[in-house]
C-alpha cells in the first residue's frame, strides 16, 4: 500500500534510511495495552534489542511499557529514554561486572540470572555496595518452538538459561546468599512464533515447575515468559498488527498463576517490526541472460536478516506503477550473500526509483554495521519526515 508512504518527502532524504510509521506504532501499543489490561497482573516490557532508536523508545515508554535489556548499553538507552528503573529487567548469558554494577546502581527491577557462577558474582558485587539484588532464574523449559533454528532459545542444549532439573538447587544456593533476593522465574523459548500451541506448551511446563516448587513450600512473586510472538512478513498491509488477543488469552487460559503473582512479557518484534521500512534507491538495472538484477544502495550492512536468517521481507517499488517484473534485489556489498530477495515481483524498476523493504522495524537498524566502511543508516519517524 504505497499510500502509507509520503513519497515526495522520502525523496528528499539520502538513502538508505529507516522510516517508522508512528501512527501504526502507537496503534500497536494501544492494542497491546488494551489486550494485556484485560488480565489481572499482566506486565509488558519492550525488548530493547529489537530496536533502540531513541524516538521509537520514547513512544514506547510513553505507552507505559517497561524495558527488557540484554546489555549495559541497553540499560543506559532505557534510562535515557525515561523508562522507570523499577520497570527494567536485565537478562543475558554473559553479564560483565560493569553491567551488573550499572543495574545495581540504578536499582533495576530484576536480574534474569542464567547460571550459578553469575549468581555468585551478582551476590559479591551487591555485597560490595551494601545492596540486595532482585533476581529471577532463567530456566530452559526444553520446549521447541516452530521457528528458525537460529532463534530458538528454549531447548536444553541452548547456551541460554539453567536446566530446569537444577531449579531447586539454584534456588537453594541463592537462599544462602545474603545479598540476593529470588523473586521469580524467567523463560523464553524463541522468536517469530505464530503457533499458539508453542506458548501453550510453555504454560504447561511452567505449571509443572510451579507445582514442584509448591511441594517444597516455595512460592515466587513473578513469572516472566519472555516474548516470541511473530508477525506476518508476507502481508504487512493486510495484517499490520499481530494477534495480541490470542497471545495474551493463551496465557490467561493455560497458565495457572498463584494468588498475587504477576506475569511479565518481553515483546520486541511484535511491537516494532511492522512500523519500520528500509527505504533504498535503485542504482542500476542489470540484465543477465536468465534474470534481471535490481541493484540498490542498501546492503546487508543496513538489513542483515535476509543474509543471516534467509528471512523474507516484502519489497515494493514506491516510484513505479508499471507492470510487474521479476528481479533479484541485491545490494552493493562485496559479498555474494548481499541479496534481499531472488526472483521477486515488483513494479518495473528504473534507476533512481525508491524501494521499500517492509517489516524491517525489528532487528534492522539496530543490527546495522559499517562493513566496507559504509555509513550507518539514519532512522526517521513519520513525524520527522
Amino acid at each position: 500500500m504505497k499510500g502509507i508512504f509520503p513519497l515526495q518527502k522520502l525523496e528528499q532524504h539520502r538513502t538508505p534510511f529507516y522510516y517508522y510509521d508512528v501512527e501504526l506504532l502507537r496503534e500497536t501499543l494501544r492494542t497491546i495495552q488494551a489486550e494485556a489490561s484485560k488480565h489481572e497482573g499482566f506486565c509488558v516490557h519492550y525488548a530493547i534489542k529489537a530496536n533502540a532508536n531513541p524516538k521509537v523508545l520514547k513512544i514506547i515508554r510513553e505507552a507505559g511499557l517497561g524495558a527488557d535489556c540484554v546489555s549495559g548499553g541497553e540499560i543506559e538507552a532505557s534510562i535515557r529514554a525515561g523508562f522507570p528503573n523499577q520497570k527494567i529487567v536485565y537478562a543475558g548469558v554473559g553479564k560483565s561486572d560493569w553491567e551488573i554494577n550499572l543495574g545495581l546502581d540504578n536499582d533495576i527491577f530484576c536480574f534474569n540470572v542464567e547460571s550459578i557462577p553469575e549468581l555468585e558474582v551478582i551476590n559479591e558485587l551487591a555485597a560490595a555496595k551494601g545492596k540486595q539484588a532482585r533476581v529471577a532464574f532463567r530456566l530452559n523449559p526444553n520446549v521447541g518452538a516452530h521457528t528458525h533454528a537460529n532463534i530458538t532459545t528454549g531447548l536444553a542444549e541452548n547456551k541460554f538459561g539453567i536446566d530446569m532439573r537444577d531449579m531447586l538447587t539454584v534456588i537453594e544456593e541463592a537462599s544462602k546468599m545474603a545479598n540476593i533476593k529470588v523473586v521469580g522465574l524467567h523463560f523464553h523459548i524463541g522468536s517469530q512464533i505464530l503457533d499458539m500451541g508453542d506458548f501453550e506448551a510453555l504454560c504447561n511446563r511452567v505449571n509443572e515447575l510451579q507445582n514442584e516448587l509448591e511441594r517444597h513450600r516455595i512460592c515466587l512473586e513473578h513469572i516472566n515468559v519472555g516474548g516470541g510472538l511473530g508477525i506476518d512478513y508476507q502481508h504487512p498491509n493486510r495484517v499490520p498488527i499481530p494477534d495480541f488477543k490470542a497471545y495474551f488469552d493463551t496465557y490467561a487460559k493455560k497458565l495457572k498463576l498463584r494468588n498475587g503473582q504477576t506475569l511479565h512479557f518481553e515483546l520486541g518484534r511484535a511491537v516494532v517490526a511492522q512500523c519500520g521500512s528500509l527505504i533504498t534507491r535503485t542504482l542500476y538495472i542489470k540484465n543477465g541472460y536468465v534474470k534481471k538484477f535490481c541493484i540498490v544502495d542498501a546492503g546487508f550492512t543496513d538489513l542483515i536478516r535476509p543474509a543471516l536468517y534467509q528471512a523474507y521481507h516484502k519489497i515494493e517499488n514506491l516510484s513505479s506503477e508499471e507492470p510487474m517484473e521479476a528481479y533479484d534485489v541485491v545490494g552493493p556489498i562485496c559479498e555474494s550473500t548481499d541479496v534481499f530477495a531472488k526472483q521477486v515481483d515488483i513494479h518495473k524498476a528504473h534507476r533512481g526509483d525508491l524501494i521499500a523493504i517492509r517489516s524491517a522495524g525489528a532487528y534492522g537498524e539496530i543490527m546495522a554495521s559499517q562493513y566496507n566502511c559504509r555509513r550507518l543508516p539514519e532512522g526517521f519517524t513519520s513525524e520527522d519526515i
